[in-house]
C-alpha cells in the first residue's frame, strides 16, 4: 500500500511548454522500471504549468525516486525548460483508492 507521494509543480519557460511536456510524456517508461513507484502521474495543469504526482510505499522508494533517472533528468534540463525551479512537496497520503491486482 502507497503511504508517502511526491508532488512536484512545474512552471515552463514560455516557448519550452512543448518541449517540457514531451520530456515528461518520456519519463512514463523510466518510471515503469523504478520497483518503488508504483504510482506515477505526468499532469498539465495549464498552458505554461506541469505537474508530476507519485507515490511509495516507504520513504525509500522516494528517495530512490529523487535520486533516480526522471529527477536527474529534469533537473540537467531545468535551466532549459523551466521558468523557475521545481517545486517539490514531500506529502503523506491519508486515504488511498487503486486498482485491485
Amino acid at each position: 500500500m502507497v503511504k508517502l507521494a511526491l508532488f512536484v509543480r512545474l512552471k515552463a519557460k514560455p516557448d519550452k511548454a512543448d518541449a517540457l511536456q514531451k520530456f515528461l510524456e518520456s519519463g512514463l517508461e523510466l518510471a515503469n522500471a523504478e520497483t518503488e513507484t508504483p504510482v506515477w502521474f505526468a499532469l498539465r495543469f495549464d498552458p505554461q504549468t506541469f505537474g508530476i504526482f507519485d507515490a511509495f510505499a516507504g520513504e525509500h522508494g522516494r528517495e530512490a525516486h529523487l535520486n533516480g533517472p526522471i529527477a536527474a533528468g529534469l533537473m540537467a534540463h531545468a535551466d532549459e525548460l523551466l521558468a523557475e525551479p521545481p517545486s517539490i512537496e514531500k506529502v503523506d497520503l491519508l486515504a488511498v483508492k487503486l486498482p485491485q491486482r
